[in-house]
């Protein structure tokens, strides 16, 4: 009896403990990026940047985004997110640019930051949800000097015209 009131009052306080945990502490993997999920839109200086991710599936999420100027095609790139033992890998495919793989450093409740201190520019490559929208960055250092650039995403409807 004595052991079984021990294993109820573990099971108790491992039940009270992931109750007060967030969904994303509670998520592993892929998962705790599954906020990305959707389509987003960032609109600015007389362009229209779209960014799709597909669901989460197979430790994965594919990502694809295009920029347009006026109606002409200025860039795209095509992005595998998947995991990578204990971390995830960006891996990126930029329109007339050499593939790079990013690595996390920091996974959070609705960030993510890829880091390749290697790779010219940009080094490091952010999400971060921000209620309803996100914002995503890229920064580094390019002739000894620190760039960011950002990009406020609203989410829009995948489906519509």
């Amino acid at each position: 009896m004595r052991n079984n009131s021990r294993v109820v009052t573990v099971l108790a306080l491992l039940c009270a403990a992931t109750v007060g945990m967030t969904a994303q502490e509670q998520a592993s993997g892929i998962q705790r990026v599954s906020w990305l999920h959707g389509c987003w839109e960032c609109k600015r200086d007389g362009q229209t940047i779209e960014e799709q991710w597909m669901r989460p599936l197979g430790g994965s999420m594919l990502g694809m985004s295009r920029t347009v100027r006026g109606t002409a095609l200025a860039e795209y790139e095509l992005v595998v997110l998947r995991e990578d033992a204990d971390r995830l890998a960006y891996e990126a495919h930029p329109s007339g640019q050499a593939a790079a793989v990013f690595k996390s450093t920091l996974i959070g409740d609705g960030k993510i930051v890829f880091e390749n201190l290697q790779h010219d520019f940009p080094q490091r490559v952010g999400y971060e949800r921000r209620g309803a929208n996100m914002t995503a960055w890229i920064e580094g250092t390019t002739d000894g000097k620190v760039r960011r650039i950002e990009f406020p995403y609203t989410r829009v409807d995948c489906g519509r015209k």
